[in-house]
């Protein structure tokens, strides 16, 4: 290891650890994260400047404490409001300072300048030595760097003073999931201040500034465009491919231009097998040599093609692989956003591998450059989020220009990584601002880096989403429990973009001794049986629907989300491994586009009459006749009157005709009719039409409160007329599931008005009911209104025959 610089005076104590990891007591005023930061940049002369730093709050618009001592110490590169910073609180403004000092052997001064790093900073930052300004950076997740060379003593110690301010979510900067005060929900303590390695080293006066490599395994070379900084003028790169110690090519060529690199007989990079090339270039003035560094890359393509049954899926390398995925949140509970050391930077990945993943998402944060190294080497692919704007609701103009910028900042400095595979610009609507902006974002991120998938928007048929902006390479849903089952268009892939949730409470091992997820679990074999039997679920998605990927949530626990494969403290393993990893292989090694796709639906009874019908005619009695088939319906609450044509049955919100069979089969095609008129329109729930299944209905064809439109749903998805209807009015409403088209189409007044990708549906065998729904297990949604000629179909009929059928 490279010694650290002279430290600031001690004084550091780390705070008591709330819930400390197995590495937290590793950590020490002269190993904080003392590994090299940048691992695809490499020289041999830096110095590290992690440690010990003086630390104060401040105010806006304090001038900079040059020349003098701070009154605390703060260990970094911890957040500030971490137990391993030693500060343990947050502040909107703060200073940190320290001297250092300059090896005479790095000629700075006499032909070398000295570079001065920063991993990140949270989130403005500006840089002072020996009291100038070199550096300013807005941004809580990208490097910086700074030639501090002009600022410098001719000897002795120099002085760094940072300026920070980090007002998190008072505003509308990124900040992914922290907040200031967290929600004992999905939102988590703040991480202020610098948060990843700052380190320094000396650079010639040309000098290689960044390396661009786009690896091309259809004629195996490597792009490769060496940037370079300062002096320009006469230089030239030469540039060493190796495969251990082997030379496998050599060329020479212009800098700051793109070069061919040969990689003859490439070995390709994928989960199974990631080979890394080694990479030496040598920077040259004539035929001196002015800079040195070495690097690597893996040969690795990521793309689409249709698979054996038709539906288009992602492929690696050429060939289909199902991206088995966790949501990696990047958070510990003592570094908040920074790992306590390396090992446990490693620890979180490897475990992936143990548990038979090929694929995390890094969720709406970033990390250090040595994960994704660490993720490079173990052979992870990685969808990578940019980190999100705050929830509730949507950003000012100068939010947006300033969120674009940070992400195309993230694009550039990422793209490099062999293991990163894709881009998601947004989560679930949050902080996004308009669809048409989401679309043309996708577009400009794909135009940056066209050799990875864009997803778009992971999560767009949830929570804040604005829509589909039909932009982008991959449709991507979230359902929980789930899995979500969005099917592939002709032109983009689709993934599972969250699911799973699946929670048990360890305790001792809670961040507030108790938790939450999505489906609790009494203990170690019923969580590990949940998931089991969900990840068949995703096999069988993956199957039928043509699914490319799916992301469970999640690794580990955090704070209070306790749906992790392990605690949050990384002490406790809270399912059977070798269960859970036999699953996922068996995904892994089946859904590959071969599988059967599910039977196909049959014709299904032809005619408009349907299977079953209800005129209701009768004027009274406490039953419903089925006209065309043999489940009359029990009346209960109902009472008879007029309807569209002759009689009707309405209900006052506490009523239903129960059919006491199961009508349609909901694993397949089929349709359901009828004409319907509310007494209100507000925002409840009112059901016409629905199936049982013991806990939430197979189908509801309703009013939807929560959107105030006619809907014909799932739970979880909905297919939504565009207008809200006008209480008294009678319509005409049918709903249709097409299972070869993976569909869920909602008509009203004879005319579609929405269709959703649904491929799977929760089969079943409960009764069909007029008047309400059933969710969780309960009666629900009891409907104010009228209903007239119910009827269902063993089939999903065309937009011709609903249009007769709505002909009064």
């Amino acid at each position: 290891m490279t010694p650290a610089a002279s430290a600031a005076p001690p004084g550091w104590r780390m705070g008591e650890p709330r819930m400390p990891t197995p590495w937290t007591h590793e950590v020490s005023p002269g190993n904080a994260l003392p590994e090299y930061p940048r691992p695809q940049l490499v020289r041999k002369e830096w110095r590290n400047l992690n440690g010990v730093w003086e630390f104060a709050g401040a105010t806006a618009g304090e001038t900079p404490p040059i020349g003098r001592g701070l009154p605390e110490r703060v260990l970094v590169p911890y957040p500030a409001e971490s137990v391993l910073s030693g500060i343990e609180r947050h502040e909107d403004h703060m200073w940190y300072r320290r001297t250092f000092t300059v090896p005479q052997g790095w000629r700075v001064g006499w032909g070398n300048s000295l570079r001065m790093h920063f991993g990140a900073v949270d989130y403005k930052a500006t840089v002072w030595v020996n009291g100038k300004k070199v550096a300013s950076h807005q941004g809580g997740y990208g490097a910086f760097s700074a030639d501090v060379g002009a600022a410098l003593k001719p000897w002795g110690e120099q002085e760094i003073v940072v300026g920070v301010e980090d007002r998190a979510d008072a505003t509308w900067q990124p900040v992914g999931k922290q907040r200031l005060v967290p929600d004992r929900g999905i939102f988590y303590e703040g991480a202020s201040g610098i948060w990843q390695t700052v380190w320094m080293e000396p650079v010639p006066s040309g000098y290689v500034d960044t390396l661009g490599m786009v690896p091309d395994i259809d004629s195996s070379t490597l792009g490769l465009t060496v940037r370079t900084g300062g002096e320009r003028a006469g230089l030239r790169a030469e540039v060493t491919v190796l495969d251990g110690n082997r030379v496998v090519s050599r060329t020479d060529g212009p800098v700051d231009q793109a070069l061919k690199v040969p990689v003859p007989q490439a070995k390709l990079w994928s989960p199974d097998k990631p080979f890394l090339y080694n990479l030496n270039v040598v920077l040259k003035k004539g035929h001196r040599a002015v800079d040195r560094v070495s690097s690597y890359f893996g040969m690795r393509e990521i793309g689409t093609a249709k698979g054996e049954d038709g539906k288009l899926r992602i492929t690696v390398n050429g060939k289909i692989l199902f991206l088995m995925s966790t949501l990696d949140q990047g958070y510990w509970p003592d570094g908040i956003y920074t790992a306590p050391t390396d090992e446990a930077l490693r620890f979180d990945l490897e475990q992936h591998k143990e548990l038979g993943f090929n694929t995390v998402r890094k969720h709406i944060k970033t990390e250090p450059d040595r994960w994704y190294y660490h993720a490079d080497r173990l052979g992870l692919l990685v969808w990578q989020d940019m980190p999100s704007m705050k929830t509730g609701g949507r950003p000012p103009a100068d939010a947006q220009r300033q969120f674009e910028t940070e992400l195309k900042e993230l694009v550039e400095q990422k793209k490099n990584w062999t293991s990163v595979i894709g881009w998601v610009p947004f989560n679930e609507g949050w902080g996004e601002w308009s669809k048409e902006a989401t679309g043309r974002i996708a577009d400009e991120v794909k135009a940056q880096d066209p050799t990875r998938l864009v997803n778009a928007h992971s999560g767009v048929n949830c929570c804040d989403s604005l829509g589909d902006s039909g932009k982008g390479d991959v449709i991507d849903w979230h359902q929980y429990v789930g899995p979500a089952n969005p099917v592939p268009e002709a032109g983009r892939v689709s993934i599972d973009g969250e699911h799973g949730g699946f929670g048990l409470e360890v305790d001792g091992h809670m961040w507030f001794g108790e938790g939450h997820a999505y489906e609790m679990t009494p203990d170690k074999a019923t969580l590990t049986r949940r998931y089991v039997e969900n990840q068949r679920d995703v096999l069988a998605t993956a199957e039928r629907c043509g699914i490319s990927g799916a992301i469970y949530t999640q690794v580990t626990d955090v704070e209070h989300e306790v749906n992790g494969f392990f605690t949050y403290d990384r002490q406790v393993a809270k399912m059977d491994f070798p269960q859970v990893r036999a699953i996922n292989d068996e995904i892994v090694r089946n859904a590959d586009g071969t599988g059967p796709g599910g039977p196909g639906p049959g014709p299904g009874t032809p005619g408009l009459a349907g299977v079953h019908s209800y005129q209701f005619d009768e004027g009274g009695g406490s039953t419903a006749t089925d006209s065309v088939g043999d489940a009359d319906a029990a009346l209960t609450n109902a009472r008879w009157g007029e309807g569209v044509k002759g009689g009707g049955l309405a209900f006052s919100g506490d009523g239903q005709a129960d059919t006491g069979a199961a009508l349609v089969g909901t694993g397949g095609s089929y349709s359901v009719s009828a004409w319907a008129k509310l007494d209100e329109a507000g925002t409840g729930f009112q059901t016409v039409v629905s199936q049982d299944t013991g806990r939430d209905s197979a189908f509801f064809l309703q009013y939807s409160g929560a959107d105030q439109r006619w809907a014909m749903s799932f739970s979880g998805l909905r297919a939504l007329s565009p207008e809200k209807p006008e209480p008294g009015r009678w319509y005409h409403l049918t709903g249709v599931r097409d299972a070869a088209a993976g569909s869920l189409s909602l008509y009203v007044d004879g005319a579609k008005v929405a269709t959703r990708n649904a491929c799977t549906t929760p089969e079943s065998t409960g009764h069909t009911v007029l008047g309400r729904g059933q969710y969780g297990g309960n009666q629900v949604d009891f409907l104010r209104g009228a209903v007239d000629d119910v009827r269902l179909f063993d089939r999903a009929l065309s937009d011709k025959e609903v249009a007769t059928l709505a002909t009064r």
